[in-house]
């Protein structure tokens, strides 16, 4: 971990830095976008798990698959560190699987293939937000993955009991969308030169 700490800390003292920042902040925007309305369209079938729902639930996890490519793409050029964004890409490609599969089972299935994803992802977007630290805006990504690993323990927890609902996870979607936001907000207003 330490080399990725000083790779990214060595890429923003570089004049490229505002590069990365500015492709993360599109990102990032584009991310909260797709959060939002991914969430009001949970909300309006988390009653019941209908195909609609199912095909929600596994595009959430491809849709953040698609980021982590594109996050690559702009980290590979600067020399950024993207081991942890191999680890998010994997993770969510199984996720999307495990979900598929899930939806068949029922709601506290998908409760808890949709927790198992929450806490690994929360670490590794915890961690990832640490190695970027230099770009600036990360603070919300680091507490991002940390409140997704306690969010994601709620959720295997919530699939034990009686009232296991899916509309938790539109709020846990959105609030995530939200530190994207605050993140691109952010890397905006520091140019990617700043701490935090």
């Amino acid at each position: 971990m330490d080399t990725l700490t000083e790779s990214a800390a060595a890429t923003a003292s570089t004049p490229a830095a505002a590069s990365p920042a500015a492709a993360l902040r599109k990102l990032y925007f584009l991310r909260f976008a797709f959060a939002a309305a991914w969430a009001a369209l949970l909300l309006t079938t988390a009653g019941t798990l209908t195909t609609l729902t199912a095909v929600l639930l596994v595009a959430y996890p491809l849709f953040d698959v698609g980021c982590a490519v594109a996050d690559l793409r702009s980290a590979r050029p600067e020399g950024r560190p993207v081991r942890g964004l191999y680890v998010n890409a994997a993770l969510s490609t199984l996720t999307a699987v495990g979900l598929a599969v899930a939806a068949t089972s029922g709601i506290p299935a998908v409760l808890r293939v949709w927790g198992a994803w929450a806490i690994t992802a929360g670490l590794v977007q915890l961690a990832v937000g640490v190695a970027r630290r230099g770009l600036g805006g990360q603070w919300a990504m680091v507490a991002s993955g940390g409140i997704s690993t306690l969010a994601g323990a709620s959720f295997v927890a919530q699939a034990g009991g009686a009232d296991a609902s899916l509309s938790a996870l539109a709020g846990y979607a959105f609030l995530g969308g939200v530190f994207f936001l605050v993140s691109a907000l952010r890397l905006g207003r520091t140019g990617g030169g700043a701490k935090g």
